[in-house]
């Protein structure tokens, strides 16, 4: 029971984080399954299980607040749920171990850009509106959803950071519309597993458990992402996608870094992190208070 209930604290911390940033809630909860014994592909397919419920909550709450954009949404979930299948179905007994590390570069160069371009400059406005490109949404959820099924989390880590930096799309409306997707995804993964290893070593009672949690934080998320300014949200996606992705790099057998080695470096990461925002912070604070400043000088004239 004490680890039903730890499931659940789990999913909803997941969740919560998921919601709000795009990510994590694969990756934080397959992790925890692992560590408690769990086979991994029964520990992927359990997540993703519990996702098909937290997905589509998730979904409702974020198009309830305006968070999604439905073009978006129909151009990345398909060749996600195509590359998700066929990830579970055949690829699932395939380690990706050795591909871990290159994927982590990729996605770590992305983090940095995205990091340093929302803390220096605030939500990108040049490209922002023009419609994201379906050549590049369709092989995205494709590879995103690959990605996910086997290495039981990932759509968001690939889908969230490409997206963003693309530079045309809300902060608020990528985490929207990729959390919105990842439910026909999950559908998909549950598919492939279910058919490649039957319900045999599934452990329902954790499918229950990361659901519940996850169904009480869902919209908590979607609220707080619609309220959190874009220049602060996309320093903190960036600052999840650095951490995240120097911890795989650092814990591959390609680095095998000492355990020291990796503190230093995640508390070197985190100090940077937390300037960051700070920084976003205040700059947000700055540009309000001077649009405030330039709508009271405007008002006596258009009185």
């Amino acid at each position: 029971m004490r680890k039903l209930v730890l499931l659940a604290i789990v999913g909803l911390a997941a969740q919560l984080v998921d919601g709000s940033l795009g990510m994590a809630y694969g990756v934080t909860s397959t992790t925890l399954l692992l560590a408690t014994g769990v086979a991994p592909a029964a520990a992927s397919a359990t997540v993703h299980l519990a996702e098909i419920g937290t997905t589509l909550a998730s979904g409702a709450s974020h198009w309830r607040f305006g968070n999604v954009d439905w073009k978006v949404v129909g151009r990345i979930a398909i060749p996600g749920a195509i590359g998700s299948f066929a990830g579970a179905t055949f690829l699932s007994s395939l380690s990706t171990d050795s591909a871990a590390p290159v994927m982590s570069g990729i996605l770590l160069a992305l983090g940095i850009y995205i990091l340093i371009r929302f803390t220096a400059w605030g939500t990108p406005r040049g490209q922002l509106g023009k419609p994201v490109r379906k050549r590049f949404l369709a092989p995205l959820g494709i590879f995103a959803g690959f990605v996910d099924s086997t290495g039981g989390g990932g759509w968001g880590p690939v889908a969230t950071p490409a997206l963003l930096a693309s530079g045309r799309m809300e902060p608020r409306r990528v985490v929207g519309s990729v959390d919105t997707s990842e439910f026909v995804v999950s559908v998909a993964a549950s598919l492939g597993f279910l058919l490649a290893l039957g319900s045999a070593g599934i452990p329902f009672g954790a499918v229950a458990a990361l659901l519940v949690g996850g169904l009480v934080a869902a919209p908590i998320a979607a609220w707080l992402v619609r309220h959190l300014p874009g220049r602060i949200l996309g320093s903190l996606v960036g600052g999840v996608i650095v951490l995240t992705n120097v911890r795989t790099i650092l814990k591959s057998d390609l680095v095998d870094a000492a355990a020291g080695t990796r503190t230093v470096a995640y508390v070197i990461i985190a100090v940077l992190w937390a300037g960051a925002v700070a920084w976003s912070l205040r700059a947000h604070r700055a540009e309000k208070a001077e649009l405030d400043a330039e709508a009271e000088e405007s008002a006596p004239v258009a009185a």
